[in-house]
């Protein structure tokens, strides 16, 4: 079944409408309430605040409606308050809201678990612990790595990210804001050649040639029998939603095993339905040692997991892995929610049309407008690079100017990428297609006017 806007009941208006006065007085006196006590490094990218949420649509506190093309970053996929996951956390509330299952275990956080080995790639025997963030899980991935290999080094890859934790900053490739003047960073870190069609000198340079690129610098940089682990994004996400060639996966994946090497997916934004699979490596077929997860889990609530081979995570000592609210009894509510959700509605199918949808309309843009390197992405995970007219140098400030024209319309989109010039579109797999069609006139008329 494909889900559309008929299979699914909105408890909003499923229309965007913004006011003359936005930002409005109610969003204006909050962001000077917020001043006066929040940290200043802490931004956000819309000026308004939020009073409710429903499909595609966020309403602020003033009654202005925009269309979410973000999902608060690839979070509420199933959308922002889905029958199922409201229901489920309402009655987990009732019974209780944490013992800590490294104390008081709970069938919760162990469904999950069984749900997350049966929908992960690959046949063989599964162990899962569940966190609350995904840069918890990156960390713990690598930690389970290193014990169960006995190395050190870990390899990540240019224009990574993987979070704002010391060892997720260190696996992370962009500096600001993520990394500057926040070192010293975890060592044994080793950062390889991604790769990135668009921006490849070789044009013509395959999957495969790509990643002895790679493999080359490895051996000759670390050696492979020093290296713990491997940990890449199957498609990129703040480096700019990057999909590499064709068989860089597979030839990484093969190398790795080759070498005794734990290679660990980060799935973190691109998991669970978001690129017309239950996981981006299913797309080559790629089956991971270790899966790292989060955001799309659990429809907005913090939740994230590893699972991977249950020989490497049951070579861990008892204790070695866990925390106070990891797998949270109400978190897994939802996501044992969510998953029901994504399978009921078919998310699979639907990302697979929204990306029929908008590559087709996003291409035809990018034939008229020389403003638009490339167009790229899998499912409900698109991205559009900007550059300068007629050249592939990078154009941050009309990305710019484009996400305040689609918000000024009542369009919410995300900016990404090493050079700040790439808008990533991440809508919720539940938006109907008329709404979709909506945000992408909004978005091609914003680039036409700002060119």
């Amino acid at each position: 079944m494909t889900t559309t806007a008929h299979d699914i009941t909105y408890r909003l208006e499923q229309k965007r409408r913004v006011q003359a006065d936005f930002p409005g007085p109610k969003s204006l006196a909050l962001t000077e309430r917020r001043k006066a006590v929040v940290a200043a490094g802490v931004a956000s990218s819309v000026p308004v605040f939020v009073a409710d949420a429903d499909g595609g649509i966020i309403h602020d506190v003033d009654g202005n409606s925009f269309i979410d093309l973000g999902s608060g970053i690839a979070v509420t996929s199933v959308g922002a308050s889905d029958p199922a996951v409201v229901g489920a956390v309402k009655e987990a509330v009732e019974h209780f809201t944490h013992t800590c299952f490294m104390v008081t275990p709970y069938e919760g956080y162990v469904a999950v678990a069984e749900q997350l080995n049966r929908l992960t790639p690959g046949d063989h025997e599964k162990r899962t612990v569940l966190f609350n963030s995904g840069a918890e899980a990156v960390e713990n991935a690598v930690k389970v790595a290193r014990l169960a290999t006995g190395r050190d080094a870990v390899v990540a890859f240019d224009h990574a990210y993987h979070g704002r934790t010391n060892l997720t900053m260190a696996l992370t490739a962009k500096a600001m804001p993520y990394k500057t003047n926040f070192g010293p960073f975890a060592p044994e870190v080793y950062r390889m050649p991604m790769s990135y069609p668009f921006r490849e000198e070789n044009p013509e340079i395959t999957g495969a040639e790509a990643a002895k690129r790679a493999i080359t610098m490895i051996e000759k940089q670390i050696g492979g029998e020093q290296v713990a682990a491997i940990i890449i994004e199957p498609i990129q996400g703040e480096g700019g939603f990057i999909v590499p060639a064709e068989g860089f996966l597979p030839a990484l994946a093969a190398w790795a095993k080759d070498k005794g090497i734990v290679f660990i997916a980060d799935e973190v934004q691109s998991g669970f339905c978001r690129t017309g699979e239950w996981f981006a490596v299913n797309h080559e077929g790629v089956v991971p040692d270790i899966i790292t997860m989060a955001k799309g889990i659990a429809g907005g609530m913090p939740l994230s997991a590893i699972t991977g081979r249950a020989d490497l995570l049951d070579a861990v000592h008892p204790g070695g892995l866990g925390g106070t609210y990891g797998g949270n009894p109400v978190a897994c509510a939802a996501a044992l929610a969510s998953i029901g959700s994504m399978e009921q509605y078919d998310l699979n199918g639907r990302a697979r049309r929204i990306e029929e949808i908008a590559l087709g309309k996003l291409r035809e843009l990018a034939v008229e407008q020389s403003v638009i390197g490339d167009v790229r992405g899998r499912g409900a995970m698109l991205a559009i690079e900007l550059v300068q007219a007629g050249s592939k140098e990078p154009n941050p400030e009309l990305t710019k100017a484009v996400a305040a024209a689609c918000l000024k319309e009542g369009v919410i989109i995300l900016t990404c990428g090493t050079y700040g010039n790439v808008i990533r579109l991440l809508p919720p797999l539940v938006i109907s297609d008329e709404l979709l069609l909506d945000g992408l006139d909004v978005l091609a008329a914003a680039i036409k006017a700002n060119a």
